[in-house]
Formats: C-alpha cells, sequence, structure tokens
C-alpha cells in the first residue's frame, strides 16, 4: 500500500510504503506503480494509531446487553425501578453504572421493592461490586437467609451462575477504529478462561494483563495487604513486570513501600494512581514506574468526588500536569466501560484540566501513542515501524486545536484497513 501526500510528525509531508505490516519506505513522490492500493491522504496527518492502556473488553463488549443505570441515566428510585423492570419478564437484567446518587445503597432488598418479580444484578460504577435481588440469588441458587445480596470483587465466582451475556465485541471493535484506536490493553485483574480467543474477534492489536506482562496486582483497602507481603508478592513475579491498582493514597504508599523493597523492574506500572499526595512524586519519580492514569474521571465524576472523596485528597486527584514536569512516565486509558471509550474525549478533557494539572493537546495525544508494553514511550512513524496508523482528514494543528474523533478518517493495523471504506 502506497499512502501519499501525508503529514507525519518529524517528517514534514510525505508519501508512506507499507509492505508486509510495516512501513517500508517514507519519502516525497514515491513511485506508486504497481501497489494494490494507493490511498492519497489530502494533506491530512498520519499518526501511530491510538492505543487504549487500560480497558476492560469483555465489560464494555456486555454494554449493549446491559441496562444504564447511572447518574447520567437514570433519577431516583422511581427511575431506577422503571429502568430494571423494562423487557421481558422473568428475563435477567444485567445493569450497570450505578452510584448512590442515583438512589441511595443498595442490596437484595431494596432491589426487591424495585423490581421483584425477575432476577436482577446491578453493577457499581467502579466495576468492583455487584448487587442481587432475591429472584437472583433464587435462580442462581445462591440464596441463603441472611444474605445481602452484595458480591465485592466476586466476578470470577459469579461467572459460572449467570446466563450467558451477548458481548458485541464486533461492534466494540468497529467503534474503536472509527475513533483510530488500533491497540487495546485489557487490564481485567483475573482474565476468564477463553479470554484471548473471545477477544481475537477484535481487529486491534491487544496486550491482556497477567497473560501478558505486566501481571495485574489489584488492592483494596479492607484487604490490604502489608508493604512487606506486597513485596514478596512482587518478587514472587520477577522478572516480569507488575501493574499494580492504586485507587486511594494508602494503596499508593502501599505499593511503593513494597515496590521500594522488592525493586522496580522496567515496566512496572502503578493503574489509575487516582490519589497522588504532592510528597510521593519524587518517590515515583525515584521508582521510575510509568502512571497509567484517568484524567478524564474529574470531569466525568465531578459531583460524586465533590460529595464522595475526602477534601484532603481532592487537590491530589489523577494528577497529569504535575507528573510530567517531575519527570515520572505518563500514559492514560479510557477505562471503558467504566469511563468513556473515547479517547479523545479523554485528551479534551485532560486539556481542560483546572487545578494546574492540565496538559497540552500534543501531550495529551501522547498520552494515547505509547508503546504497548511501555505506554510513555511514544510510537513515532519510522522505517520499519509496524504499520498501526490512524490517518486523519486534516493536519496534526488543526486536529490539536479540536481533539475530536470526527478528524479520524481511517485506522490500519499492520497495513489494513480496518474502519468501513469511505
Amino acid at each position: 500500500m502506497l499512502i501519499r501526500n501525508v503529514e507525519v510528525r518529524g517528517a514534514g509531508r510525505v508519501d508512506v510504503r507499507v509492505r508486509d505490516g510495516r512501513i517500508a519506505e517514507m519519502g516525497e513522490r514515491l513511485d506508486g506503480k504497481g501497489e494494490p492500493r494507493d490511498v492519497d491522504g489530502l494533506g491530512g496527518a498520519l499518526l501511530p494509531g491510538l492505543h487504549d492502556h487500560h480497558v476492560h473488553l469483555a465489560a464494555l463488549a456486555a454494554d449493549a446487553a446491559s441496562v444504564r443505570v447511572g447518574p447520567a441515566d437514570v433519577t431516583g428510585r422511581d427511575g431506577l425501578a422503571a429502568a430494571l423492570r423494562g423487557g421481558e419478564p422473568e428475563e435477567w437484567v444485567r445493569a450497570v453504572g450505578y452510584h448512590e446518587s442515583v438512589a441511595g445503597e443498595l442490596d437484595r432488598w431494596t432491589l426487591d421493592t424495585l423490581a421483584p418479580d425477575r432476577p436482577v444484578r446491578v453493577q457499581h460504577r467502579t466495576g468492583a461490586l455487584w448487587v442481587w435481588n432475591s429472584a437472583a440469588l433464587r435462580a442462581a441458587r445462591l440464596d441463603t437467609e441472611d444474605g445481602d445480596g452484595l458480591f465485592w470483587r466476586e466476578d470470577e465466582r459469579l461467572r459460572g451462575h449467570v446466563p450467558p451475556v451477548r458481548l458485541d465485541l464486533e461492534g466494540v471493535g468497529s467503534r474503536a477504529a472509527a475513533l483510530g484506536v488500533t491497540g487495546f490493553t485489557n487490564a481485567d485483574p483475573h482474565p476468564a478462561d477463553g479470554l484471548l480467543d473471545l477477544l481475537s474477534v477484535l481487529p486491534q492489536r491487544l496486550l491482556v494483563m497477567t497473560v501478558d506482562a505486566p501481571v495485574k496486582l489489584m488492592l483494596d483497602d479492607a484487604t490490604l495487604p502489608a508493604p512487606a507481603e506486597l513485596a514478596a508478592g512482587i518478587t514472587s513475579l520477577r522478572p516480569r513486570p507488575v501493574a499494580v491498582h492504586c485507587v486511594t493514597r494508602v494503596q499508593l504508599i502501599v505499593t511503593l513501600l513494597a515496590l521500594d523493597e522488592a525493586g522496580p523492574v522496567d515496566g512496572d506500572r502503578i493503574e489509575h494512581a487516582s490519589v497522588v499526595p504532592a510528597e510521593t512524586i519524587p518517590w515515583i519519580r525515584h521508582l521510575g514506574v510509568t502512571v497509567v492514569t484517568q484524567p478524564h474521571f474529574p470531569a466525568e465524576r465531578a459531583h460524586a468526588y465533590a460529595t464522595d472523596v475526602d477534601p484532603d485528597d481532592r487537590p491530589h486527584l489523577y494528577r497529569c500536569r504535575s507528573l510530567a514536569d517531575a519527570g515520572i512516565p505518563l500514559a492514560a486509558g479510557t477505562d471503558a466501560p467504566y469511563g468513556t471509550h473515547d479517547p479523545w474525549a479523554v485528551m479534551r478533557a485532560t486539556v481542560e484540566r483546572t487545578g494546574g494539572e492540565a496538559l497540552d493537546a500534543e501531550a495529551a495525544l501522547n498520552l494515547f501513542t505509547g508503546q504497548p508494553q511501555h505506554p510513555a514511550r511514544t510510537r513515532r512513524l519510522t522505517v520499519g515501524a509496524d504499520a498501526d496508523l490512524c490517518l486523519l482528514h486534516v493536519p496534526l494543528r488543526e486536529a490539536l486545536d479540536v481533539l475530536t474523533a470526527d478528524t479520524v478518517r481511517a485506522a490500519f493495523v499492520a497495513g489494513e484497513r480496518v474502519t468501513a471504506p469511505e
């Protein structure tokens, strides 16, 4: 394939020849004779394909078969009840995105009042908690007299007790390609058996944590290990790098202490880094670990954070600029379906951050153009590089001014187009 007349960062306006899945040649007015495909770039920018460095693909694919019950979708108990009662009687209802601001705390008895005549399971917005009603517990033979229907991080246990959910992976892949996404890092802590086969229908490149490096480690405050215990667990996994889930101040401190004791290795990551006190920034820099964050969450969850987050933690939420200025390797993931699936929306949120944490548009774009196993190392379009490409309708300067998927014309993985023909 020859892509003519495109703007490439560092090379200006050139033609790009692709062969055997890689960039074979770059230069002005390359000869296109004999090439089976000839694409006129019309002066648009040609970028490395975007890589979503933290996403939950099976859960995202299940969204099409789910009822959304988040703060943006329903309001109050009546709205929640109406959403849960839709559909055929006795059918299982899989509801997602719930937050207490909708209708308060949930348990089985609350759900029994709202939707008594069908099995209902509701997932909290964090993805960490499922709440089941009595009909669901009986259908799954999990009913106990005193059970409250709350299942905290028990997805592995519950998988065998629920009916199959239709996964729209083809839709996930095509929608992502239309956004210029050519790769995903799946961040499930315990990948299900057969997940790789399931995800193989996606046209994007895949890195599946734990199956591939790094190994995902989940931390929860209620079951938080001592630093020495976590360090021992990390040491047992070496030489493989780890990606440690850190969404609270104490989780970050324990992780940094453990990495100090175990010793960091190339590829270690801190996922989310939701709360980063200023005094820990030099410590993170010293360890050399990469932070993979979600800079859009302060915008998406502004109301909840204003009421739910400790005031002492609010100035330290989802840092960007302060980490980058300190020289800490930084990248981003959407965390979809728990956040938007659109990397361009994340970039816009990053540029619009307040409190001194905004990045400029090019730095925001770079959060999604890193190498899969080294997310903060920006990929460059050079001869020999994989031809995972995002072709824009417009030059880069115009694209950076708006940071929207509307500028995406096509995506290519290993030189094969994965968006619909124009």
